[in-house]
């Protein structure tokens, strides 16, 4: 069994402890991103906050994070214009955060899926598919089996270099819903 952190209290957080417990696997704890003073125990560790919340992430649980299986699952977003990332062309937020934490084992994954999807197990009448980028082949091994024992698919998509067409997936989806092209229920499926 194992045990999975989640920073982060809001409807992803949230959504990802529910994938978590279905699968017979074990929360061990739910911090806000403030929440400084108590420690992070967890096999894996989530990061479901915003993108600009993960310098005060690392300030408060980085030490902590050493030695985990840490999974970011932010976009980048501007939030002023909403029109592009904020991290160089050559680059992503995962990039930056596996820089920050060179003993974690970092991944990319649920950027690219609404809570709502994730609470469902349901892109429309597809199974939601999570996409897991990441170095270690471990790790995403020990995330993509949590994902699946929790109902839903996953996807290895290749090394962390992927993070950032992720992420840039994940930013067109927001845009769509935020333009109310794609319902916040809705997104991308994958068929294999």
């Amino acid at each position: 069994m194992t045990t999975v952190s989640i920073i982060g209290k809001g409807n992803m957080g949230q959504a990802i402890a529910g994938i978590v417990t279905r699968g017979g696997h074990t929360v061990a704890e739910t911090l806000d991103s403030s929440d400084g003073d108590r420690s992070v125990t967890g096999d894996i560790v989530v990061l479901a906050v915003y993108y600009r919340a993960l310098t005060d992430v690392l300030a408060q649980h980085g030490a902590d994070l050493a030695g985990r299986i840490v999974v970011d699952i932010t976009n980048p977003l501007n939030f002023e214009t909403f029109d592009a990332l904020t991290v160089p062309p050559d680059s992503s937020a995962a990039a930056e955060l596996a820089a920050a934490l060179p003993q974690s084992r970092v991944l990319k994954a649920f950027n690219t899926t609404f809570a709502g999807t994730l609470s469902s197990g349901q892109v429309g009448s597809l199974p939601q598919t999570v996409l897991i980028a990441g170095d270690d082949d471990g790790a995403k091994a020990a995330l993509a089996e949590v994902v699946t024992a929790g109902g839903l698919e996953a996807v290895d998509v290749g090394s962390l270099r992927r993070a950032r067409e992720l992420e840039a997936l994940g930013f067109l989806q927001l845009t769509l819903a935020a333009g109310e092209k794609i319902s916040w229920t809705g997104g991308f499926g994958l068929v294999r």
